[in-house]
């Protein structure tokens, strides 16, 4: 796999994993390209396929919020892409880093876990734009 930055079209021609499908209805290609203006990036398979993009959204200075669209195709590259998305983390400036995970999607907290982050609320009642519960976790550097 190998790391370049985020482009607005990597996510149109990403296969979302089944646990973040619902996304495909929501994210817009504006979100996209604001997600592009943004530290951000894309893996990429040999072949030129995206098996999963990331980045933070700066809320104020020292606070962001991570996000990340992971391929189907992602499971036997989740090694590589840990190690980027780690990387990535390590090397952005803000003191805190928030991310949310589907309060059912147990793959989602493990991930989050393994990249640093602990669990601050275990369910955020109807968080997505969808309705959906969400757990919040954060990566914060003394």
């Amino acid at each position: 796999m190998i790391v370049v930055p985020f482009e607005p079209h990597h996510i149109e021609m990403l296969s979302l994993q089944p646990a973040q499908a619902y996304l495909r209805a929501m994210v817009t290609r504006e979100h996209a390209e604001f997600a592009a203006t943004q530290p951000s990036f894309t893996g990429l398979l040999a072949g030129g396929d995206v098996v999963g993009c990331a980045g933070i959204l700066p809320a104020w200075q020292g606070r962001a919020m991570a996000w990340s669209w992971v391929g189907a195709a992602a499971g036997r590259h989740m090694v590589s892409i840990t190690r980027a998305v780690h990387r990535f983390l390590d090397a952005q400036p803000h003191r805190r880093v928030e991310m949310t995970v589907d309060v059912d999607f147990d793959a989602g907290h493990r991930w989050a876990e393994i990249l640093g982050f602990q669990l601050e609320a275990v369910r955020m009642k109807a968080y997505r734009p969808d309705g959906g519960d969400c757990s919040l976790y954060a990566r914060v550097r003394a």
